[in-house]
């Protein structure tokens, strides 16, 4: 008997009659085409029924595409002039604080601990 894996992918009828093999994975590249007919407008369907793999699976691979692009869109480059000025701002935003932090310190030391001295009285 000659079972058959159902879990094995075939190329479309015109590949796989060339090589006679199923194919068990799919590369990234060729995921990527198949995506980008699925978003040039191509039916999901029609495509599904020539390469062979199940709707679902590719509206995965398109929800990855996308949500990857997204990422990437979202990354800021090195030399984004405005996340510069954000760093060189939050930089000098630390400077202040910390130059605040030991002048509070050195006026506590200055006073002994009391902020005024009393004033005596001018009678």
């Amino acid at each position: 008997m000659n079972e058959s894996n159902p879990n094995q992918k075939l190329l479309p009828a015109t590949d796989s009659a060339v090589t006679g093999k199923p194919i068990q994975r799919w590369s990234a590249a060729r995921k990527r085409e198949v995506v980008l007919r699925l978003l040039r407008g191509e039916s999901l369907d029609a495509v599904s029924r020539e390469i062979g793999v199940e709707p679902y699976r590719l509206e995965q691979w398109r929800d990855r595409a996308l949500s990857g692009l997204d990422a990437v869109l979202k990354e800021r480059q090195d030399e984004d002039p405005v996340q510069v000025g954000l760093d060189a701002a939050y930089k000098r935003v630390g400077e202040l604080s910390m130059e605040n932090e030991l002048l509070r310190e050195k006026i506590a030391r200055l006073e002994g601990g009391v902020p005024f001295r009393r004033a005596r009285s001018r009678r």
